[in-house]
């Protein structure tokens, strides 16, 4: 086995320009921001796991079996899910690591295969180069790591300087998890985050039940009034336990306002079951215009994610369940889909409405050019498939010409792996760093600006955007 120092594993200049002067100016912007606290007002790691505290298991289910970025190249390459610790199969976690080592070479170049060296290098301490020859000596090395006493959550939750964490929750939760964690000095805060999407949707599994059960929190009949008012008294439970933020996942960008009566035969049919496709849709698009009614009330920020089919593959979906890699991007538009919730709510003081897309030509023809008009309207970060290096450049370009830096939510790392955090947060303002030094050398922007400029994007941005 051969140790390989640190610094050879991790260039300290990576991500920056290959140009001299200015990877020598990212740089030094760089280090304006690298021990900022992290802001991160949207992922999914759950507030249970900060309460519990428990070790780490293992590195298979750490590092491998948990991150869909991992398992699905994996799956491309013709190696059954099942083999990487998902579904019934039991296997062990040291065979899973040396199914993912033999095949390292597969995420060269890839966004996970970044994230990945710079968890195993700069969080883990691991000097080893992964390959099928080392797997077991990583493999220990890393184990041997997660059973030391300060690399529990709550540790690292304070090493990593996180300022402020948002969790995904359902609306019944009872959010006891967060009412712990407000009690204890963690050293930053951490808020649930209000996601109804399996409230609002008729073709979510187990849609009706769960309009029975959201209608039975306040006894109430099954109307499509007592439905509204049953969701703002979940709203107003997520406010009380610190939520800044209401998040819905779609995947058509569409709003429809509709009267009253129109919403109430509609809400019989769904509930009912005897909607039809377009009826349904119809339902969707008025109740994300509903919720963006309802953010304009209680002050909740609403991001919405469109733009992805879920579970793409049926039978790896029946098989493993969702959140495994089959989720696929589609053609996403804002402009008219958005229009009718705007035409409403889009000049009212205080409602702050992020949009997201993993279409990257939405960006300077829609997003931007709607975040450079409406007040209340934010540029989400790059996500998902975007959130890579090349990727949150390109990004950069399309929208800072038309809507600046200052229109947008600040970077989002959206993530279910506690270690991914610090690693993708670095690999943003790195990028950002390298596109900022770009405008100064070109003569577009001064020093000075640029300056406050990367401040702003780690800070102030974010903080804006999620009313912090």
């Amino acid at each position: 086995m051969v140790r390989i120092p640190l610094p050879q594993l991790r260039n300290p200049s990576r991500l920056f320009p290959a140009e001299e002067s200015l990877r020598g100016l990212a740089a030094d912007l760089y280090a304006r921001v690298v021990d900022t606290p992290i802001i991160s007002p949207h992922g999914h790691v759950p507030a249970e796991s900060l309460v519990a505290n428990l070790a780490f298991e293992d590195p298979a289910k750490l590092l491998i079996s948990s991150d869909h970025y991992v398992v699905r190249l994996l799956h491309a390459a013709g190696i059954d899910l099942s083999r990487l610790g998902l579904g019934d199969v039991k296997i062990k976690p040291r065979e899973i690591w040396r199914t993912v080592a033999e095949n390292w070479h597969r995420f060269a170049g890839t966004a996970s295969g970044y994230w990945l060296d710079e968890e195993l290098a700069g969080i883990l301490g691991v000097g080893i180069a992964l390959s099928a020859e080392t797997s077991d000596s990583v493999f220990d090395a890393i184990q041997s790591r997660l059973d030391e006493p300060d690399f529990r959550p709550r540790s690292l939750f304070r090493k990593f300087r996180i300022e402020f964490l948002a969790t995904t929750d359902d609306p019944l939760d009872d959010l006891e998890h967060h009412r712990a964690l407000a009690r204890m000095d963690l050293g930053g805060r951490v808020a649930p985050t209000f996601r109804p999407d399996r409230y609002l949707d008729p073709n979510a599994a187990d849609f009706s039940e769960r309009i029975q059960m959201l209608l039975a929190t306040r006894g109430a009949a099954t109307t499509f009034a007592e439905y509204l008012q049953a969701l703002e008294s979940r709203r107003e439970h997520f406010v009380r336990n610190g939520a800044v933020s209401a998040d819905h996942g779609v995947e058509e960008m569409f709003t429809v306002d509709l009267d009253s009566s129109e919403a109430e035969t509609l809400f019989q049919s769904v509930v009912s079951g005897s909607a039809d496709a377009a009826d349904r849709r119809l339902f969707r698009g008025h109740m994300l215009l509903q919720m963006a009614r309802m953010s304009v009330d209680d002050g909740l920020v609403m991001t919405i994610h469109p733009g992805i089919a879920r579970s793409h593959s049926s039978a790896t979906a029946r098989r493993f369940g969702p959140d495994t890699g089959h989720d696929i991007p589609v053609a996403t538009s804002f402009t008219h889909g958005v229009r009718p919730l705007l035409e409403r709510f889009g000049l009212q003081k205080d409602f702050h409405l992020i949009l997201f897309t993993v279409d990257e030509t939405t960006y300077s023809r829609e997003i931007a050019p709607l975040a450079g008009f409406y007040p209340s309207v934010f540029i989400g970060a790059p996500w998902w498939f975007l959130d890579a290096p090349d990727a949150i450049g390109r990004f950069r370009s399309a929208v800072t010409e038309t809507a600046g830096f200052y229109r947008g939510s600040g970077f989002i790392d959206d993530t279910r792996a506690f270690l991914s955090i610090p690693t993708r947060h670095d690999t943003a303002r790195r990028a950002d760093c390298a596109y900022i030094a770009r405008l100064v050398v070109e003569g577009r922007i001064a020093l000075p600006t640029a300056e406050r400029i990367t401040d702003d994007l780690v800070s102030a941005i974010p903080k804006t955007a999620f009313k912090l």
